[in-house]
């Protein structure tokens, strides 16, 4: 029975487990930061996607407590950057726009949270499949999310390819039955017969 109890509360704790999502705007030539409190053997993971702006990329790090940093990409449109706290205290992670003098970018992003639980011998199998399938659900949910937003990317570039096409079309067959207009003119004048008086 305690065992029960037990895998009802990891359970419960896994589900409230910090995960959030996040869409945010960063302006041109600025940067976001937030921060998370982390202890010693917490494991923190950030993903992120430029969804909209300019050239669809993004600087991002991640930095300890004492300000080095953890990991770093430099102009990529998506990343995910894992740590594991090797000490107590605030870590910080920034998306920079400062490459970007013109255009504001849209990102979304996660952040998932674990508290540490020590692994020790007394753990019951179903205990690690539980742990085991509470973090496939958290994968299968990144990856929705990724999804939804390339399907968001990926429909507005086409809606702008069938506005470009239609009203290119449009141009095209203004300027066809210009053209038309123009040689029926021109072809009507060069048959005329001109009468001197």
């Amino acid at each position: 029975m305690a065992r029960m109890w037990g895998c009802a509360v990891l359970l419960f704790s896994l589900w409230i487990s910090p995960s959030l999502g996040h869409i945010i705007e960063v302006q041109a030539s600025q940067k976001e930061c937030f921060f998370e409190d982390l202890h010693v053997n917490d494991k923190m993971t950030v993903t992120y996607q430029v969804g909209g702006g300019g050239n669809l990329d993004i600087d991002f790090w991640l930095a300890d407590p004492n300000g080095l940093a953890i990991g770093k990409h430099l102009k990529q449109s998506t990343g995910t950057v894992s740590t594991t706290a090797e000490v107590d205290g605030r870590y910080e992670y920034c998306f920079s726009n400062a490459m970007s003098t013109i255009a504001d970018k849209i990102v979304s992003f996660n952040v998932h949270g674990i508290v540490y639980v020590g692994e020790d011998e007394t753990i019951a199998p179903i205990e690690r499949e539980i742990r085991d399938l509470a973090n496939g659900l958290q994968s299968v949910k990144d990856e929705q999310e990724y999804i939804v937003v390339r399907e968001r990317v990926h429909r507005n570039t086409a809606e702008s390819t069938n506005d470009r096409v239609k009203w290119w079309s449009i141009i095209q067959t203004i300027v066809l039955f210009a053209v038309v207009g123009w040689q029926i003119y021109y072809l009507k004048s060069f048959f005329e017969v001109k009468r001197a008086f």
